[in-house]
């Protein structure tokens, strides 16, 4: 059952999450009007707070999960910081390209970027439905069972593959190429997360050494 302190902690969380990626976003830009900034926050943001309610009506111990990201593990702890480093570098570049007319990718490639960020947050919501014990953290849950059917038939960490697709398109709808090669680091974070993970569920879960083996690619089908 949702609880007032779950209620509040979500939207506590949501709001302190838009006002700090609108400062990263258009102070570095020196002006609210950027089309690009106003753009990814709408679709960053909208589909979230929908998801939030979903989950807050339907299923609040996977919110509050997903609320969670208290990394245990200092392997984990460091990718964490990473990508955090990563979201600060990336929106602040993107701002400063707007402010002083570095290269922009075409209005287009910007929108069409958001369609792609758009089917992204489909297919999350297509692994939170399969997966209702995903959580931010690395960690099992009680009565956890391995997920072997839908997307994970296809690759072993579907969300994080759905989390490639939406990081690597939010610099598109920024505009920025600058932004988009800074982003291209977290395939590599990523990987690093995948491999810590993947030992911890080895040793943590029961049937997940079987699953690997089943299902062999870990985040893109047929390349890794």
């Amino acid at each position: 059952m949702m609880t007032v302190k779950l209620f509040v902690g979500a939207i506590l969380k949501f709001v302190l999450g838009v006002a700090l990626v609108g400062v990263l976003i258009f102070l570095p830009a020196g002006t609210l009007a950027f089309f690009n900034g106003w753009l990814l926050m709408g679709i960053l943001f909208v589909p979230m707070f929908c998801a939030g309610i979903v989950m807050m009506i339907k299923n609040s111990e996977l919110l509050k999960s997903r609320l969670d990201a208290k990394e245990q593990q200092k392997d984990q702890r460091m990718v964490v910081k990473l990508s955090g480093l990563m979201f600060l570098a990336g929106f602040i570049v993107a701002g400063l390209g707007f402010r002083f007319h570095w290269f922009a990718l075409p209005k287009g490639v910007a929108i069409g970027g958001a369609v792609i960020f758009l089917a992204g947050y489909i297919l999350y919501a297509e692994v939170l439905r399969e997966n209702t014990y995903l959580s931010r953290t690395i960690r099992v849950q009680e009565n956890q069972k391995v997920i072997d059917t839908g997307l994970y038939g296809m690759v072993r960490h579907p969300m994080y593959s759905v989390t490639l697709l939406l990081f690597l398109a939010m610099p598109i709808v920024l505009g920025s190429i600058y932004s988009f090669i800074i982003f291209l680091v977290y395939p590599f974070i990523i990987a690093r997360r995948i491999k810590g993970e993947e030992e911890f569920l080895e040793k943590e879960l029961d049937g997940y050494r079987e699953y690997k083996q089943k299902v062999k690619y870990r985040l893109i089908p047929f390349v890794w």
